[in-house]
C-alpha cells in the first residue's frame, strides 16, 4: 500500500512529471489534489477530528506537530521515533492509491489529527455537520510567496515555479496550486463569524512567543498539559530541533529534493527582505493594498 508520495522512492533517479495548474470551480489546482475529488468531498469526519488548515508554506508541519506531540507526546512517544509525521497526520486531498479515510482511519491514535489545504469553501461537509474542531495557520504574504517559491524549486509535486520575479508575479494573480493567498487567509477568516469551534493562528505570533500560542491552543481544544509536558512540546517543536528531525522535516520524501531547498528551510520571520527588490515589494504592497482594503484581517511583517 504504497501512497502518492513514497512510489518513487522505489527508484531514487525517478521523480513524477511537473504537473500544470488546471482552473478547479475557480480555483488553481493540480490533478495531484483532484484526481480523487469524489472520495475527498464524501470523507466521514468524527466528531472528535482536528482538522489543520493553512495555505501551503504557512506554519502547516509546525503546528501538526505541536498537536501531535500535546496528543501523543506522553501516550505514544515510540511514534514520534519510528513514524514519519506526514503519515501521523494524513493529507487530507493528496491522490493516493488508498483513499482518505483509509488513511485516517489506520490511525493507531484518537483524535484524528489531518491536515488540509484547500480552501475553505471545499472542505468536505462531514467536517462542518460533525461540528469538528479546525486550527488554521496564516502567514503574512512576503514570507509566505518566499517559502512557497522555495518549496516549488523543491517539490517536484509541484508546478514548475520559474524564476522568483515570475513566481512573484503569478502568486499575485492567484495562480498558485490552491489558489489566491489573499481569497484563502480571508476565507477562512470570515468563517470565524459563523463557526465557533475554528481557532485563527498566525505564524509571526508563533515566532514571537510559541508557549503563549500552545496556551492558547490548549485552551481551545481543551487540553490542560503540565508544565513538564508543555515544556517537551515546546522544546521539540523548535525549528532547530524538527529540522534536524528526520521524523518531521520529510526528508524520506523522495519527491522532494532536499539538496535543491531544504523543506524546513529558515522558518523566519522578515526573509522576504532577502528576496524582494524595492519594486517588486511597492508592486505587492500595491496589490495588497487594493485587495484586502475592506478586510479586517491583519498582518505583521516583522516581528
Amino acid at each position: 500500500m504504497i501512497t502518492l508520495l513514497e512510489k518513487y522512492q522505489l527508484n531514487r533517479m525517478e521523480q513524477p512529471p511537473r504537473p500544470t495548474l488546471i482552473d478547479f470551480h475557480g480555483v488553481s489546482m493540480t490533478k495531484y489534489f483532484t484526481d480523487n475529488w469524489d472520495n475527498v468531498q464524501n470523507f466521514k469526519a468524527r466528531p472528535d477530528d482536528i482538522l489543520i488548515a493553512t495555505y501551503p508554506k504557512a506554519g502547516t508541519t509546525w503546528v501538526s506537530y505541536i498537536l501531535d506531540l500535546l496528543y501523543f507526546g506522553k501516550t505514544h512517544p515510540e511514534l514520534q521515533k519510528s513514524t514519519p509525521l506526514q503519515d501521523r497526520v494524513p493529507f487530507l486531498e493528496l491522490c493516493s492509491p488508498l483513499q482518505p479515510s483509509d488513511l485516517a482511519n489506520k490511525l493507531p491514535t484518537t483524535p484524528r489529527l489531518i491536515k488540509t489545504h484547500l480552501p475553505v469553501q471545499f472542505i468536505p461537509k462531514s467536517f462542518w455537520e460533525q461540528n469538528c474542531r479546525i486550527v488554521y495557520v496564516a502567514r503574512n504574504i512576503k514570507d509566505n510567496v518566499v517559502s512557497y517559491y522555495h518549496f516549488g524549486r523543491m517539490n517536484s509535486l509541484q508546478p514548475e515555479p520559474g524564476d522568483w520575479s515570475t513566481f512573484l508575479h503569478d502568486f499575485m494573480e492567484g495562480k498558485m496550486v490552491f489558489g489566491s493567498w489573499y481569497d484563502h487567509v480571508n476565507g477562512w477568516w470570515e468563517k470565524r463569524q459563523t463557526y465557533s469551534k475554528l481557532h485563527y493562528m498566525f505564524f509571526e505570533d508563533m515566532i514571537e512567543d510559541c508557549g503563549r500560542e500552545i496556551d492558547r491552543l490548549c485552551s481551545f481544544l481543551g487540553l490542560s498539559p503540565s508544565a513538564e509536558e508543555k515544556e517537551k512540546v515546546t522544546t521539540g517543536s523548535k525549528f532547530d530541533n524538527m529540522k534536524q528531525n528526520k521524523m518531521a522535516n520529510y526528508s524520506t520524501v523522495q519527491v522532494m529534493n532536499h539538496k535543491v531547498s531544504p523543506f524546513m528551510r529558515k522558518g523566519k520571520v522578515g526573509d522576504w527582505k532577502n528576496h524582494f527588490t524595492v519594486a517588486q515589494n511597492e508592486k505587492l504592497d500595491e496589490d495588497y493594498k487594493q485587495k484586502m482594503k475592506n478586510a479586517t484581517l491583519k498582518f505583521r511583517t516583522e516581528v
